[in-house]
């Protein structure tokens, strides 16, 4: 696969690269299981609208993830917790008009899971039914173990997040790395296995010392992710701001830059405004103008004074 995709090869219908062996198969669940029996590694993106789902899409990415991140880089919160189910609907139904054939996850905002089976139920069914998501995700070990039995029994496929938990960053009084002595790192362990046992249907494992995320993977039934968490897990998660270069408030240690795309872009708008002010732009071949004889009819009528 080529790494510069033209855009004008990118189909309007479903996000697809013309020619590419991945254009019209669905990723499933099954698709990601046999990727992990067969030691074939997963990819995945966080992404939050429907121009970067739709080049995620043309990229041939297994997964997208539409995470509770967006509170940060394309709103500008402090934190992900102002994050709601309702800022997260029609960012989540933008993606999957873009990416229609990727796997597709929800992210579970902070508080819409917590209180109760019933709350959790009903607010993963808005993504699933509203915005077609294969999946949702929530953060926490064997504390979630019941509601994620709740949302399995509503047949509702549920992605955990162990490691280190955004989510409950303001009680854990900022970043800390997990799984530093053998208690903790034990505890890990069986947390991924209690969730494994409750029916989740993927792991994400975030900031977990390598040694730890190799024996879950070994250990768990279900595909696991790693964002920043070894190597030796089934796949990897990046978001698509922080490969990009386009959100630089906060990047977490181990998430790739691969292209500084906020240079370019402050390039562009700078030159724009540079253009407008002296008016080179928009040149003529930016504009329309009438026939010779509309417009001198047209200035008779309407003379300049």
């Amino acid at each position: 696969m080529p790494k510069d995709i033209p855009i004008e090869k990118i189909k309007a219908t479903n996000g697809n690269v013309a020619g590419t062996a991945k254009t019209e198969t669905k990723v499933t669940i099954q698709t990601l299981r046999d990727k992990k029996a067969r030691h074939k590694k997963i990819s995945t993106l966080a992404v939050h609208d429907y121009p970067f789902a739709k080049l995620a899409a043309a990229s041939r990415v297994d997964c997208l993830l539409v995470g509770d991140s967006i509170g940060m880089t394309v709103f500008g919160y402090d934190s992900l917790l102002p994050v709601t189910m309702d800022l997260m609907i029609p960012h989540t139904i933008a993606v999957r008009h873009g990416a229609p054939n990727v796997f597709l996850i929800g992210d579970l905002p902070f508080l819409t899971y917590e209180v109760t089976n019933e709350d959790a139920i009903r607010n993963a069914g808005r993504f699933m039914v509203e915005c077609g998501c294969d999946a949702v995700k929530l953060e926490g070990g064997r504390d979630r173990a019941a509601v994620i039995k709740a949302l399995v029994g509503a047949s509702i496929p549920v992605v955990g997040h162990i490691g280190f938990t955004p989510q409950a960053m303001t009680m854990s009084g900022g970043f800390k790395a997990p799984g530093q002595d053998v208690d903790a790192a034990r505890k890990i362990v069986e947390d991924a296995l209690i969730l494994d046992e409750a029916g989740i249907c993927m792991l994400m494992l975030e900031a977990v010392p390598a040694d730890i995320a190799a024996i879950i993977t070994e250990k768990c039934s279900v595909p696991v992710i790693g964002f920043g968490s070894g190597a030796d897990v089934d796949g990897q998660i990046l978001l698509v701001h922080d490969i990009l270069g386009m959100f630089d408030a906060f990047t977490a240690r181990f998430s790739k830059q691969y292209v500084n795309l906020s240079n370019q872009a402050l390039r562009a708008m700078t030159d724009f405004v540079h253009e407008v002010e002296t008016g080179a732009f928009p040149a003529s071949e930016y504009y329309t103008t009438l026939p010779k004889e509309v417009g001198d009819e047209l200035r008779r009528t309407f003379p300049s004074h």
